[in-house]
């Protein structure tokens, strides 16, 4: 579409840009990829790119702007009327992460101010909640986005409820009739894992820690279970392939008549001693699993069991696939993990 000029700020701006932010993180950056492979020239991203490698996630395509989160306001100001859709991936992610007033500046109140942004400009507003949303799981893993719903779940860490508290927010103000962006989608992401995680350290998926762990040992670790209900290994996640969120996230940018929250999952929850065996089988040698006591420390608040129910995604008219645990597995060690350039 044709560069336009705002008599305001008097800075061009191009009337279809797509922003993401968080977008050189794990999930942004795969969802950037995607834009870019559907054609999309006018991509613009936010994030904090820091010192480390985290600008390679973003390296391979062309971008229309970088924006740092601290000039982000400023920029949607400057650009009122050119932006198409906002994805907004970006948060701190951290489980540890003890700041809470970081962490609620960021994952909640920017939050609220692009959501307020997007209503007002009637832009479309898709966003990432997370599973860690449901807490120790005693309400189950239904993604019903009704206030009612929505007030029994009990968050167990300070990212999951701020993630949880924008998410009634959303709810709130959509029961309330309050002025909402005419398409507006909250994602909860189960146990995600693909190629842009390296910069997460210690937060990435357990893919590449266990890929790490056998090629310099020989041998994958894992936990013992302390629940009589699971055996050593045995405990299970909702384990789903990046390509297969990025899927549904593009879905939903052609979708436009769909708004709510939905679950991230593949719906099928798989045993980490399956996910490590997968890493042996994409590395062509034989299981050895060492099984060591989960740390007190997280002991009593270790969750045994994550599957994401999908029949409201599905309801909606997602008929997407999921790709099993074995084929993402063996495709990110294969074409990412064991490659010269690990990076999608």
């Amino acid at each position: 579409m044709p560069t336009e000029l705002d008599p305001m700020s008097q800075a061009p701006y191009n009337t279809s840009m797509i922003l993401v932010t968080g977008a050189a993180g794990f999930i942004g950056s795969n969802l950037v990829a995607a834009l870019a492979a559907r054609g999309e020239s006018e991509i613009v991203v936010c994030d904090r790119l820091g010192e480390d490698d985290k600008w390679r996630n973003l390296a391979k395509y062309e971008l229309a702007d970088v924006i740092e989160p601290e000039e982000l306001l400023f920029f949607l100001e400057d650009n009122d009327g050119g932006i198409e859709t906002i994805f907004h991936m970006g948060a701190i992610s951290s489980t540890t992460e003890t700041n809470v007033d970081l962490i609620m500046e960021n994952n909640f109140r920017l939050s609220l101010d692009l959501w307020t942004w997007c209503a007002e400009r009637q832009v479309p507003f898709i966003y990432a909640s997370s599973a860690a949303t449901y807490g120790d799981s005693t309400e189950g893993f239904d993604d019903d986005g009704s206030c009612d719903a929505l007030a029994k779940l009990q968050p167990m860490n300070a990212y999951g409820w701020s993630k949880h508290l924008f998410d009634r927010r959303v709810a709130r103000m959509v029961a309330d009739g309050a002025k909402a962006p005419p398409q507006w989608a909250g994602l909860k992401f189960f146990n995600v894992y693909g190629p842009n995680e390296y910069h997460k350290g210690g937060q990435q998926s357990v893919v590449p820690q266990i890929y790490k762990q056998i090629q310099e040992t020989g041998t994958a670790r894992l936990f013992k279970s302390h629940n009589p209900d699971y055996e050593d290994g045995g405990q299970m996640r909702d384990f789903i392939w990046v390509g297969d969120c990025v899927d549904v996230m593009m879905w939903l940018f052609e979708n436009r008549d769909v708004s709510g929250l939905f679950n991230c999952g593949t719906g099928s929850a798989r045993a980490f001693k399956d996910l490590a065996e997968a890493v042996f089988a994409a590395l062509g040698k034989e299981p050895d699993i060492e099984f060591i006591p989960t740390p007190e420390n997280i002991r009593d608040k270790y969750q045994y069991f994550t599957e994401a129910n999908m029949d409201r995604l599905r309801s909606a008219g997602y008929n997407g696939g999921s790709t099993s645990l074995e084929e993402g597995v063996k495709r990110y060690v294969q074409d990412y993990l064991m490659a010269d350039d690990p990076y999608c």
